[in-house]
């Protein structure tokens, strides 16, 4: 392999990072809760749109530095969206093929920004097909197979280094409770919780993880149950979060307590958060938002004050199509009244 390239490759991965500013704490006005303050980091604002910006980084980073990327090499990943958008940024930045794997039914947009970014999708049937497919391409290219869910836990420092949890604590410094009660996380490959919850133990700190789950994903059962084995035949509806399987990057160890949040709570919270901000979110992001509200209400109904943190993960212009079609949430996703009536004490 030459060092000239691998050298290159990596000051092209730093210049970018150089020219991109930190993503934005959004503090939330709701005066319902006086004394608890809930705040959403907005990960939307990266160049690729999501979260995973910070993630394909990372991976990007550690497949080279292992000797695994070389110049030329094709790069396949397994994805319902979100990652291969950003991965196929940084491949087009280093001047590498990309193809992503991904079900039949990732949201129209970011296929659209994969394939603006040169990469070509890969369909499957089933989101628990895209494993098998994923390493099926990359022997047959001789490509990598860049593996989100196996490497997210360990691409990235979770000592610090500007990682995630290091920059939500930098922010938070001038906060009334500049050390959250909870930080909340939603898991799809399981990485930034386990370099969230890794952090808070490194840095001694009293904040607790609150991991929440889709419906249609085993990480919940498997955090009551211990039991790796478990699969969920029906595919998680709320896109970038929720696993047929038990990713091996999900570390139970460093989560403090889970919840189980149904998808229609889900849908009505990014319509519920709308209103508060103006600006439209991706499902995981509602996931995300109901659960710190449940954490809040009970916090409300204990006495205690403090701040709670969590992602506001990608732009909702993403899912014009599903999530903010009232006709696509009937069909799929059900009836939200429910959730929208609980979401009205906090208005």
């Amino acid at each position: 392999m030459s060092n000239s390239w691998v050298n290159q490759a990596i000051q092209k991965i730093e210049a970018d990072y150089q020219r991109s500013a930190d993503t934005h704490l959004i503090k939330l006005d709701i005066p319902s809760l006086a004394g608890i303050d809930i705040y959403l980091k907005d990960e939307s604002t990266h160049p690729t749109g999501s979260l995973k910006h910070r993630l394909a980084r990372s991976l990007f980073l550690y497949a080279i530095c292992n000797g695994w990327v070389k110049q030329d090499t094709t790069i396949i990943e397994s994805s319902s969206g979100s990652t291969a958008v950003s991965e196929a940024y940084f491949a087009r930045l280093l001047g590498l093929p990309f193809i992503a794997v991904m079900p039949s039914s990732t949201a129209k947009k970011k296929i659209q920004q994969i394939e603006f970014y040169g990469g070509r999708c890969h369909f499957v049937d089933h989101s628990s097909e895209i494993y098998a497919e994923s390493e099926r391409l990359a022997k047959e290219l001789n490509g990598h197979y860049m593996d989100q869910f196996t490497y997210a836990e360990r691409a990235t420092d979770w000592r610090g280094n500007n990682n995630i949890a290091d920059s939500i604590f930098t922010q938070m410094t001038r906060e009334p409770h500049p050390i959250p009660k909870w930080i909340v996380m939603s898991p799809g490959t399981g990485g930034t919780s386990a370099t969230i919850g890794r952090y808070l133990r490194y840095q001694a700190l009293d904040t607790k993880l609150c991991v929440v789950d889709s419906d249609n994903s085993v990480f919940y059962d498997y955090y009551q149950t211990g039991n790796k084995a478990l699969t969920c035949k029906t595919g998680s509806k709320i896109e970038g979060i929720g696993r047929p399987r038990v990713e091996p990057s999900f570390i139970s160890g460093v989560v403090d307590h889970m919840l189980k949040i149904p998808d229609t709570a889900s849908i009505a919270t990014i319509h519920w958060l709308e209103q508060i901000i103006g600006k439209k979110a991706g499902a995981s992001t509602g996931t995300n938002l109901y659960g710190a509200l449940l954490l809040a209400e009970k916090m409300k109904n204990n006495g205690e004050t403090g701040s709670i943190v969590t992602l506001l993960c990608d732009s909702g212009t993403r899912y014009l199509n599903t999530y903010y079609d009232d006709t696509w949430v009937t069909a799929n996703i059900g009836d939200l009244s429910k959730s929208k009536s609980w979401l009205e004490q906090f208005a």
